[in-house]
């Protein structure tokens, strides 16, 4: 079996199959930091970026009336990770990514046939509203040999800031409410290795991080500022585990199981100098599930290949459309010498149909509303490029 290449090709479509089994369903999930770095031999660096494409669009309003012209636009995943081996049993990772993200755009919104710009479920006449979130980590293991194997203790902190912004006030947008905020979290995990058997078994703890955001609303025109704005609420914690091990000469097999807690994602909360009292973004959610399984196989010294199938549960309860998502995700990994990895992997998203079933009437308070916005189910697409050297 060749090990090496085993344990190199498993990272080749990791960007891909997570950023596009999120692309919808969920929440806003996107990124997660490549600690999988630890486990390389030596010292080494890894950077990829992933770009998915949702394609999610609305088909009908209130009651069955076409739609068309809503976007959840293409968006763009970076991920940097640099290991550093202190000694036989320590090491230390820093990494980047953008582990949550949004954005709705209903600039282009057309209602049986007519041009609306704004979403009409909103209290703010929202046109366009997209947030971002950056992470910022250091996380670092510590193995001790145990039986046949190694046992390690992994464990970090990492910092998030926050970029939120929202046009209002209908199709003309001449309001712009903006948000920023920064905290700390941390992540915890234990992991087991059998080398000669490219076993790997791997459980991870994120923690949730508060939001606390401060700004302020300002006209669209001239950037004039209202006034200050705040808004408050919480990111989801989560845990995962991980399996890989080699069931054949040249063949591995992979899978995991996630849980993210968007329960905690009910309402959003925020105050503006037009809406003193708390206002809300209603949201409702329930936890997230993602699932993933797959193989890979080394064809020759240099070249590897993978494929995979991802769920995701849609968190949506009908205060808005987030539905199930799968994923089928192909891959390869290519290895000119023992020092450079160049990866890339392709995404294909099937996103289930889905309705919005409640209307916001005020701060936390949603109304039934049967088919309020109807999606059928729709097809995206995701690729992903990595480049790894070690030393």
């Amino acid at each position: 079996m060749n090990i090496s290449r085993l344990k190199a090709l498993l990272g080749a479509t990791a960007l891909t199959i997570v950023a596009a089994g999120a692309a919808q369903a969920g929440g806003f999930s996107r990124g997660t930091a490549d600690t999988d770095i630890l486990f390389e031999e030596g010292n080494a660096a890894r950077a990829g970026v992933t770009v998915v494409a949702p394609n999610r669009t609305r088909d009908s309003y209130s009651g069955g009336i076409p739609a068309s012209g809503f976007e959840n636009p293409t968006y763009v995943i970076p991920s940097v990770a640099a290991k550093y081996k202190v000694n036989d049993a320590f090491a230390c990772a820093l990494t980047y990514t953008t582990p949550f993200g949004g954005h709705s755009d209903y600039t282009g919104l057309r209602i049986n046939g007519a041009l609306v710009g704004f979403d009409p479920t909103s209290l703010t006449g929202s046109s366009e509203q997209e947030f971002l979130t950056h992470e910022f980590g250091g996380t670092c293991s510590y193995g001790v040999d145990v039986g046949k194997g190694r046992f390690s203790l992994l464990g970090g902190l990492f910092y998030q800031s926050l970029d939120f912004e929202q046009w209002v006030g209908g199709p003309t947008r001449p309001l712009k409410f903006s948000l920023q905020d920064g905290q700390v979290g941390y992540r915890v995990g234990a992991a087991y290795e059998i080398k000669e058997i490219a076993l790997r078994a791997q459980v991870m703890y994120r923690s949730a991080t508060d939001i606390d955001a401060t700004g302020d609303l300002s006209f669209t025109s001239n950037g004039a500022v209202l006034g200050p704005a705040t808004g408050w609420g919480k990111f989801p914690q989560s845990f995962e585990a991980k399996v890989q091990s080699g069931i054949a000469p040249g063949w591995l097999a992979y899978g995991s199981v996630k849980w993210t807690d968007w329960s905690v994602m009910d309402v959003i909360n925020y105050k503006t100098p037009l809406s003193p009292a708390n206002q809300t973004l209603n949201f409702f959610w329930q936890d997230g599930w993602t699932v993933t399984g797959g193989v890979a196989h080394a064809f020759t010294e240099s070249f590897a290949g993978t494929a995979s199938v991802t769920w995701d549960r849609g968190v949506g309860t009908g205060h808005d459309i987030s539905t199930d998502t799968w994923t089928f995700g192909i891959g390869g990994s290519y290895k000119p010498n023992s020092n450079v990895e160049i990866r890339g992997g392709l995404g294909l998203l099937y996103i289930a149909a889905g309705s919005q079933d409640f209307r916001q009437v005020g701060p936390g308070t949603d109304v039934p509303s049967p088919g309020i916005y109807t999606a059928e189910s729709d097809i995206g697409y995701a690729g992903s490029l990595s480049l790894a050297v070690k030393w």
